[in-house]
């Protein structure tokens, strides 16, 4: 059963469109994340499902009730804001059984409730403190709890984490993750930060200037990007620009690297001189000390099962060690990549040193002139 369906929702303010017709279903249970870059229009999109914003086409369903036109207290949601948002005059317990007093939940039951969500959020012990008493990461549990005590069909999450340090951000996304799976309440959480959204989603959805551009599980997204939005979004790449140098199946693409290959797509669409992306991801690089010998394999098709893997010769313009990394960054022709590596077993190299660069043509991924997929 869906938990949650949007049916061609558009959302405008004046003569800016903020989302423009998005249908997505959200299936009971499932923890979903809203992915894209500030302005995307994700925030947007949960506040038309709060019932903050009307859309101006479409419809909201959460559950079996189509809610599009009803107001927010008559919509089986509840949402954790950014700022907290909670009653700086109540205790811990007060603020958490708020909801349930406003349904009308006689107080023994709405305090019993509210413990045992303050049990869930490992807040037992707190119910008597204020907001202020609390660190930021206490203050997100109790609104966390606040939200779950009313058991709403679908909860909502707009950013939550955002104004947490980072150490204290990842241990939460583990958190949530642990609540989630215990309670099995329908989630939608909004986030621009990649590592979140693959820490939490079951499924996510990737937008970009009011549309939805990718709708999938994590693994997918990142290993099979629908353009090259998703592609420089998600992580971070390479892109090589390179030339159709030989049309057809497996096309021969020339770069800028000094080196030509043949691509295992399928080529149609593109004719000698077409521009294509070349995107290499710097995890899928590997480097080594040394030039690169004369003659490189690079005419056998990933795509027929050669083991073909194709190389080049560039020069180190600069390494930076990261803690448990290290990032390389070179010259290679007239193209410049980056290389990561993790520490320990990073390769010793110093800024004038000739190296080695060497992928599979089969783990690059390309693009068009538009910045569609070549498949």
């Amino acid at each position: 059963m869906s938990g949650l369906e949007l049916d061609g929702v558009a959302v405008a303010y004046g003569d800016t469109t903020a989302v423009e017709d998005l249908s997505l279903s959200v299936e009971s249970g499932e923890l979903f994340c809203l992915l894209g870059p500030s302005g995307s229009g994700k925030s947007t999109v949960l506040r038309a499902i709060a019932g903050f914003e009307t859309p101006d086409r479409g419809r909201v369903t959460i559950g079996t009730d189509t809610v599009t036109d009803a107001p927010p207290y008559d919509r089986d949601c509840s949402m954790v804001f950014q700022d907290w948002a909670l009653f700086p005059q109540q205790t811990v317990l007060e603020n958490v059984a708020f909801g349930p007093k406003m349904d009308g939940v006689d107080r023994e039951t709405r305090e019993a409730r509210a413990r045992e969500m303050l049990e869930l959020v490992e807040m037992t012990g707190h119910e008597s403190d204020r907001p202020a008493e609390l660190s930021g990461g206490q203050k997100q549990r109790v609104a966390l709890a606040r939200s779950l005590a009313v058991d709403p069909e679908l909860l909502l999450l707009d950013e939550p984490l955002s104004n947490l340090d980072r150490k204290l951000r990842e241990t939460m996304q583990l958190e949530l993750k642990r609540i989630h799976d215990r309670v099995g309440t329908t989630m939608v959480y909004v986030t621009h930060d990649q590592d979140e959204a693959f820490t939490l989603a079951d499924r996510m959805a990737v937008m970009n200037e009011g549309r939805l551009v990718q709708v999938d599980v994590p693994e997918r997204v990142y290993d099979d990007p629908a353009d090259r939005f998703v592609e420089s979004f998600l992580g971070t790449t390479n892109f090589v620009a390179a030339t159709v140098e030989r049309a057809g199946d497996c096309p021969r693409l020339s770069t800028p690297m000094g080196l030509a290959f043949e691509a295992p797509i399928d080529g149609e669409g593109l004719a000698r001189g077409d521009d294509v992306t070349v995107s290499l991801r710097p995890e899928r690089l590997a480097v080594s000390a040394g030039s690169a010998p004369a003659a490189v394999d690079g005419g056998v098709s990933a795509r027929s099962g050669g083991a073909g893997r194709v190389a080049a010769t560039g020069t180190v313009v600069e390494t930076i060690h990261r803690g448990s990394d290290v990032r390389v960054r070179l010259s290679v022709g007239d193209a410049e990549l980056f290389v990561e590596q993790s520490a320990a077993a990073a390769v010793r190299l110093s800024p004038g040193d000739d190296v080695t660069v060497e992928f599979a043509p089969a783990d690059a991924t390309y693009f068009d002139a538009t910045g569609g997929r070549c498949r």
